[in-house]
């Protein structure tokens, strides 16, 4: 039915519109064709202006990766260097605790980690605004820190972290090396890689050029300064030094147990190639005689 339809009216449609099309004139043509160029031309700028406005802002993929550096605790027959922890939550508490939370820690973890129970009572105690028990009014005092308290907060909130940080909210830093692509890596990185930002180049309001930062503006400014935190043991207090203990110590708070797992697999595999010989001189013991015996039948033919 449909195909005697388009074999009736089709064939007669189709060249009434050849010849329609063949009969417009010559100006007609070179209208459409302007037009199609204009419209490929007003794409192609709208491309390049969009372009020029990501590279302008710094907002093209021109960043880059972290380098990977040789983290002793990342061998399986090494642990953390606690005395890096040691300067590293020193760097934390002088530097950037002003700024960031760590509310999965507690003071008592770091006993015998980086400190003596009586050095971590007494920094425990420099923050005097935890909450006391209520009294017998109701009220809620105040008193200095404990060992079972979570790591002082600078923020009571969200909001009023935002409100103090231009609308960026600080990250916890409990967790930040497992939470970021590259681990220990991307936070040495991020630390040491603010530069003043390349021509052409326009910064956000309140932005700060960064080269390991996705996008390259960051809104924390340089946390770390030549000299800023003075070593007790004598360490070179320079950038590099204090972004590798401060690292080495969120590698820490990130993995607590990781020197007690290097510990057990190290055990471990002794006791494996240990009893791998073992077992195996027993297997040759046990199935020597089951493979050297011999068999006779008595009965015709054999």
């Amino acid at each position: 039915m449909f195909g005697r339809f388009y074999s009736r009216f089709g064939s007669k449609f189709a060249n009434s519109s050849r010849q329609a099309s063949f009969s417009a004139s010559p100006v007609s043509g070179g209208a459409r064709l302007a037009a199609v160029a204009g419209v490929l031309g007003g794409a192609a700028a709208v491309y390049a202006g969009t372009q020029a406005a990501e590279a302008s802002f710094g907002y093209a993929e021109d960043c880059l990766p972290p380098p990977t550096f040789p983290w002793g605790h990342d061998k399986l027959w090494k642990g953390y260097d606690h005395a890096a922890i040691r300067r590293g939550h020193k760097v934390y508490q002088t530097i950037g605790a002003a700024c960031h939370s760590m509310k999965f820690v507690y003071y008592r973890q770091l006993v015998n980690v980086a400190y003596t129970e009586k050095e971590m009572k007494e920094i425990a105690a420099e923050h005097e605004d935890y909450d006391a028990e209520p009294n017998d009014e109701g009220d809620v005092l105040k008193r200095p820190g404990a060992l079972t308290d979570i790591m002082w907060k600078p923020y009571k909130n969200d909001k009023e972290a935002r409100a103090t940080n231009n609308g960026a909210l600080p990250p916890d830093l409990s967790l930040i090396v497992k939470a970021r692509v590259g681990g220990e890596n991307y936070v040495f990185s991020l630390l040491t890689g603010y530069r003043d930002a390349p021509h052409g180049i326009i910064l956000a309001e309140n932005m700060y050029y960064n080269i390991y930062f996705p996008g390259c503006q960051i809104a924390m400014p340089p946390p770390l300064g030549e000299g800023a935190v003075d070593y007790d043991d004598g360490t070179p207090n320079t950038v590099s030094q204090m972004s590798k203990d401060v690292t080495e110590y969120l590698a820490w708070s990130s993995a607590m147990e990781l020197d007690e797992r290097h510990r057990m697999g190290v055990k471990t595999l002794t006791l494996l190639v240990f009893m791998t010989g073992t077992f195996f001189y027993w297997k040759k013991t046990l199935w020597s005689t089951v493979k050297t015996r011999k068999f006779f039948s008595k009965l015709a033919g054999w």
